[in-house]
């Protein structure tokens, strides 16, 4: 026979089941602060994989491979591009640095003298440290164990890209068993919409990947070819660090722009001036062309929130924070859109609804196309 419980009892039980809820919450948040950096590097393997499997999409469309052994596929296609544009480009590239490195002492020689020629130049010279007050700051230890922290960062940057390239080449292999394990840690009734807002998820970082990848090509070439006909040094490896950069919003185009104008002051400062014109012309183009290409696939991102993000994360954790800002604001937004405005204020109408509509009309023309063709 069953005792009824007792009301005291019953509101002890679910004041422990609360406590150990916030316990465990409190606990997860101190545990991912410290493994943060792990973290980050699992979600740029996600980025990668995402790349990858989009691209293994398309081959297997055509050579009807496994999802594995498209995956791999592509990847040894890419490694192969990537290896022929060293072997092609390294040397021309390797110089250029060498003399950017060696003209941009030069360039700032010309600044100065350029400065000193105004009262408000020279005002800003003399907030500046002088080159007597930054050589009495270096000695001979801080800058061997500087050198010793670069090699040591740089093998480590280079173990966490191999690391990361060979996560993610196993989640582009197989996403359904990671996807399927995953949605096993919610109830029944609600592993539908978390397949659901994580389809979306991957909606969004693909197009996310394929705009900016599109972006980063179309202003490394754009800027090659102005600061050529503008006749700046160097051009080739300027434009290929403004298309690197440009992955960054905001932040990116004015690190890429520094060099290039200041090495254009080495002809006159009329050359900087084209130059900084020409870096602002290319970011007009490409944020009306092929930014509104990768909204109408994914979230829009508000400004102020991306630099806050950005800002935030690179506070936290560095050039790498800062280089995951967006992708990670991107997904937090799908995040917002689908968890709260749809699930908990009912509100459908969102842009990832509309995505999701848009794909669907999308998926069914393919197949009516792929059905025509086979006809």
């Amino acid at each position: 026979m069953n005792l009824p419980e007792n009301p005291q009892t019953s509101f002890a039980k679910r004041v422990l089941i609360n406590i150990s809820l916030v316990l465990l919450v409190v606990l997860l948040i101190v545990l991912l602060v410290y493994v943060f950096d792990v973290v980050l590097l699992l979600f740029g393997a996600i980025l990668v994989a995402i790349f990858l499997h989009g691209l293994a999409n398309i081959a297997r469309r055509y050579l009807r491979l496994s999802e594995g052994l498209s995956v791999l596929l592509v990847s040894l296609i890419l490694v192969a591009i990537l290896a022929l544009s060293i072997w092609l480009l390294a040397p021309s590239v390797a110089e250029q640095v060498k003399n950017l490195r060696d003209e941009l002492p030069k360039s700032l020689q010309n600044v100065v003298a350029y400065l000193s020629n105004y009262s408000w130049g020279r005002l800003i010279l003399e907030q500046m440290p002088s080159g007597g007050e930054v050589i009495e700051k270096v000695n001979t230890s801080n800058t061997l164990s500087r050198v010793g922290t670069f090699f040591s960062s740089t093998v480590s940057i280079l173990t966490n890209l191999a690391l990361m390239l060979l996560l993610a080449i196993y989640l582009a292999s197989e996403p359904k068993t990671y996807i399927k394990g995953f949605t096993k840690l919610f109830p029944h009734e609600r592993r539908k919409r978390v397949r659901e807002i994580l389809y979306e998820i991957g909606e969004t970082l693909s197009w996310f990947l394929i705009g900016k990848g599109a972006s980063m090509l179309f202003i490394g070439i754009l800027t090659w070819i102005g600061l050529s006909i503008i006749g700046v040094p160097l051009a080739l490896t300027l434009g290929l660090i403004a298309g690197l950069l440009s992955f960054i919003p905001n932040f990116g185009p004015i690190f890429s722009a520094v060099p290039a104008i200041l090495l254009a002051f080495i002809d006159s400062p009329i050359s900087a001036l084209y130059t900084a014109v020409l870096f602002v012309g290319v970011q007009l183009v490409e944020s009306n062309l092929v930014t509104p290409m990768i909204e109408r696939r994914t979230v829009e991102l508000p400004p102020v929130l991306t630099i806050a993000s950005q800002l935030a994360l690179t506070i936290l954790f560095g050039a790498v924070g800062l280089i995951l800002a967006t992708p990670i604001l991107a997904v937090v937004m799908v995040l917002i859109q689908t968890l709260y405005i749809q699930d908990v204020l009912g509100d459908k109408e969102t842009e990832v609804s509309e995505n999701i509509k848009q794909q669907k009309d999308d998926n069914l023309l393919d197949t009516k196309s792929v059905e025509d063709e086979r006809a």
